[in-house]
């Protein structure tokens, strides 16, 4: 289905009354068409009836489980997008909706009002579905997954995976996150072309002293021109220029984050053929 962020057709899955009103009120607000519901077998009979651009689900519905809905509504004929909404941060519960094929987690507490951009963001990119994330291993100490090479899918993990360091210092989180940011887009910009068709593998290890990531590009791997790829080694004839294209495309400026990535972690290591990475990050 093509929607506009526009006039949406929103379906609000929520057993709590006030804050189902909260966040309907701001999406009306917004110009979005929205229907609320309490329970998980009223949105399928929503579903059922007509077809939605958005579905906001929360996990813990009185009838049937949130995810056991997403479950059901990726069946139909015309799915939604789906931001799961929870107050459950257990990465048990965030993997079953990255394996449901879910667009967006969102965790409560959060402004209701914060809603009108989320649910803007999911419909300007393109739906779960379409690019798709295999979850190969989803125990809370190893996940792994495979995901197509897409800049918006690498947003779409980056926010998943977030969530599963939600305990660390924030000093931490912030310091692994940009490492695997950075990783992450590599291995998809310049190993995979930005091409869907190929994938890019990615493991977590969550154990008592450290959290290491290992990204395996799909292509030519993490070379040392990648690297060191910054405004430095942008064309000599016009170097804003490159900085422009690249933004216009939807691509960082350069590489120079990735130099920067080996101050944010303890250890960064590659194999011998440069095409995978693991970082590691020691926990006190």
């Amino acid at each position: 289905m093509t929607s506009t962020a526009a006039g949406a057709r929103v379906l609000v899955v929520d057993d709590d009354r006030a804050f189902r009103h909260a966040i309907s009120t701001f999406l009306r607000e917004a110009g979005h068409s929205i229907t609320e519901v309490a329970e998980g077998r009223q949105a399928l009979d929503a579903l059922a009836g007509q077809p939605y651009d958005v579905m906001l689900l929360d996990v813990g519905l009185p009838d049937i489980s949130g995810l056991d809905v997403l479950e059901e509504a990726q069946r139909g004929p015309s799915p939604p997008r789906v931001v799961m909404i929870t107050a459950d941060d257990a990465s048990e519960t965030l993997l079953k909706a990255v394996r449901g094929q879910a667009d967006r987690y969102v965790t409560k507490p959060f402004a209701p009002g914060a809603i009108v951009e989320v649910v803007e963001d999911v419909l300007g990119e393109p739906a779960a579905a379409a690019l798709p994330i295999q979850v190969v291993s989803a125990k809370p100490e190893w996940v792994e997954l495979v995901a197509p090479c897409s800049l918006r899918v690498s947003n779409r993990i980056q926010g998943f995976m977030k969530g599963l360091d939600a305990d660390l210092p924030e000093s931490i989180r912030d310091s692994i996150g940009h490492a695997f940011r950075e990783l992450l887009s590599n291995a998809v910009e310049w190993g995979g072309h930005l091409d869907p068709e190929r994938r890019v593998r990615i493991s977590y290890i969550r154990a008592k002293r450290m959290v290491l990531y290992r990204i395996a590009d799909p292509g030519q791997g993490f070379s040392l021109e990648s690297l060191a790829h910054s405004a430095i080694n942008n064309p000599d004839d016009d170097p804003l220029r490159h900085a422009i294209v690249r933004e216009e495309k939807g691509l960082r400026p350069g590489g120079l984050g990735l130099a920067i990535t080996r101050s944010l972690v303890d250890e960064l290591i590659y194999n011998e053929a440069r095409n995978e990475v693991v970082f590691v990050k020691y926990l006190d």
